[in-house]
């Protein structure tokens, strides 16, 4: 279910904006679904939005590409950060840890479609797409349980 209107993120910093005004709504055991071509800014919201939680905007955040996963922080307050782009059958998030941490700390995952069935049901969803010249538009959709948890998120 969409959960508001598409916003418009003319700007890069836009789309940091929106990645920051989201991060103190999310909570251990959420998980953001980021979806969109390559290049529509899935890495630099998931960038923006972990600096953000850890109030820290100089903290080197890498793209998961390569490394399939990236942590932050501990415990409750653990952030994972998965690119899936390269993964080949569903069976292999299980084998990342991912499972476990759609559970107990905030996951941000790229290119959530890998993830089959076992994608979280109440996960939010946030697609993002090209938009005029530069830059993109953010759609959230999502169970209704995150409607009162996205109110007055705009940039």
């Amino acid at each position: 279910m969409r959960l508001a209107e598409p916003i418009p993120l003319p700007t890069e910093a836009q789309t940091e904006a929106l990645a920051a005004r989201l991060a103190p709504r999310l909570a251990p055991g959420d998980t953001v679904l980021l979806s969109g071509p390559v290049g529509a800014g899935k890495s630099a919201f998931a960038r923006a939005l972990i600096r953000a939680r850890l109030g820290d905007p100089t903290t080197e955040v890498p793209s998961p590409t390569f490394t399939l996963v990236q942590t932050y922080g501990e415990g409750p307050q653990a952030i994972w950060h998965a690119d899936l782009y390269r993964l080949l059958h569903p069976d292999e998030v299980a084998e990342l840890g991912l499972l476990v941490a759609m559970e107990e700390a905030i996951c941000l995952i790229e290119w959530p479609d890998r993830l089959g069935p076992l994608a979280p049901t109440q996960a939010l969803s946030l697609d993002l797409a090209p938009w005029g010249e530069d830059g993109r538009q953010a759609t959230f959709s999502g169970p209704s349980t995150w409607a009162s948890r996205l109110e007055d998120l705009d940039v």
